[in-house]
């Protein structure tokens, strides 16, 4: 389950169990994201986090 990996929130392991790939890749292409710029990723990170499902 993509909870045993979550670190700030937990989006970045979210998506990289719905899309099975590497939790790592996910917040390495974040972070590069975030450097660059591109498309406000803070903002698309906070509405992933209100899209993703809670868990208790």
């Amino acid at each position: 389950m993509f909870l045993e990996e979550s670190k700030f929130l937990g989006v970045c392991s979210w998506v990289a169990f719905k899309f099975d790939l590497n939790v790592s890749g996910i917040r390495l292409l974040f972070f590069i994201t975030l450097l660059v710029g591109i498309g406000s990723p803070i903002l698309v990170y906070f509405i992933l986090y209100l899209i993703k499902p809670k868990t208790s």
